[in-house]
């Protein structure tokens, strides 16, 4: 059998002891694996000397503790570090590198880099919520909105005796009354309430249920809604409508918001003012070209925005959700009778010094007498007509009266001696 010769060969620790103190010098003392001792550096005080005298204990350590140290360098140089630090080759007597020498890297530690950077995503996740939690609300829209309150405390515009909420019967029976309160809110789309009201009037006569609009002609129907916005096509909704119901809700109306937007005519406007009055539930603001127009004005929005549904949300963002109920009403009938679609009353409107959007599109002069701003900006701004109607009674009376009627008395007068002379 061969011989196998085993042989044993410990490596000493390289050791470096630096004094920081000025009243010491450095001093390094290596170690090679030969066991030999060298001194780089003159010892400057009794100190020194008993530190040298330390060293050389070294020779006693066991291999058991040299492998120890060993395998915990071996370990260290491994894990992550940010700046290692290199002790340098082993170096024989003559001060030159051992050929078989190896650099040993002890790594920093890197506890505290790990834990700045844990502070620092801290810190970075706590702005993001404190970003994504952030509250907006616009300026002095508490005070406005109780001027507001206060100028409509007299509830006489159009919307408080003709909107929808007046339109239904209230002795029909539970789900006729949510109907025809559906039925008002279809009419209302670009039409004024008292065109809406007058039309109600003469369906509840002729008998405004599901089965009712269902056996009636479209040409019967068209002449009771007349003179709505969009009566033919509104003929046709109800007509679909009805049928829906009927068939899916037992000839009830939808509780929820989907449903409802579901019928045909029916977009979230009307839904969520549906909910509010005839569910009694709050699921969101009733937007109209009113609400819509009036919290552009005021600077209810972060942006301004473009259409009903997109106010709908902006607003939804801040406004208390007890409040979403009342706002409605609230800004449809001072759209009505103060904050008009042409020519703002902002000569009598409590908010003009907030509003930033005041007297940009108002008149130079003050309101005559018996107009909706003749009164004190405290009084009851009593109004009867929107512009729109003032327009429409005026184009009718065009088409109707003669033209006699138009003619100025001083341009008659003058006909008249015209016709003497001749």
């Amino acid at each position: 059998m061969p011989q196998v010769s085993c042989s044993t060969r410990v490596s000493h620790v390289v050791q470096c002891f630096t004094m920081s103190s000025p009243y010491f010098t450095q001093s390094r003392s290596v170690i090679t694996r030969s066991g030999i001792q060298n001194t780089g550096c003159k010892a400057a005080a009794s100190l020194s000397s008993k530190l040298t005298n330390r060293r050389t204990d070294v020779d006693s350590i066991s291999s058991v503790a040299v492998k120890v140290e060993e395998e915990e360098a071996r370990i260290s140089v491994q894990g992550p570090s940010s700046a290692p630090l290199s002790t340098g080759p082993e170096l024989l007597p003559h001060g030159k590198p051992h050929p078989k020498s190896e650099t040993v890297t002890l790594p920093l530690s890197s506890h505290s880099r790990r834990r700045r950077q844990l502070k620092v995503e801290y810190d970075k996740d706590d702005d993001v919520k404190q970003m994504k939690t952030e509250h907006w609300e616009p300026p002095d829209w508490k005070k406005q909105l109780g001027n507001i309150r206060e100028m409509r405390s007299s509830r006489d515009a159009p919307v408080d005796n003709m909107g929808a909420e007046k339109c239904y019967d209230t002795e029909a029976p539970a789900h006729v009354r949510r109907f025809q309160v559906l039925v008002s809110l279809m009419l209302s789309s670009q039409t004024r309430d008292q065109v809406t009201a007058a039309a109600m009037q003469k369906l509840r006569a002729h008998g405004c249920t599901v089965e009712n609009i269902l056996a009636t002609d479209d040409e019967t129907l068209g002449k009771l809604i007349y003179p709505v916005g969009f009566w033919r096509t509104k003929v046709k909704y109800l007509k679909l409508t009805s049928a829906m119901l009927q068939k899916e809700f037992g000839g009830d109306i939808p509780n929820t918001v989907e449903g409802l937007v579901r019928l045909p005519g029916v977009g979230p406007k009307m839904a969520h003012l549906a909910m509010n009055i005839a569910w009694d539930q709050v699921s969101g603001i009733g937007v109209d070209t009113h609400v819509h127009r009036i919290s552009n004005r005021l600077g209810w929005l972060k942006k301004p925005t473009k259409n009903p549904e997109e106010t709908r949300k902006a607003l939804e963002e801040w406004l208390p959700r007890e409040l979403w109920s009342e706002i409605n009403w609230l800004l449809v009938g001072f759209g009505q009778q103060v904050c008009l679609p042409i020519n703002p009353l902002c000569s009598v409107c409590l908010n003009q010094h907030s509003c930033p959007s005041a007297f940009k599109n108002s008149p130079t002069k003050r309101p005559k007498a018996g107009s909706p701003g003749s009164s004190s900006p405290t009084s009851s701004f009593k109004t009867k007509t929107e512009p729109e109607q003032e327009l429409a009674v005026k184009e009718e009376r065009t088409k109707t009266e003669p033209l006699s009627t138009l003619v100025s008395p001083t341009t008659r007068r003058g006909k008249l001696k015209s016709k003497v002379k001749l």
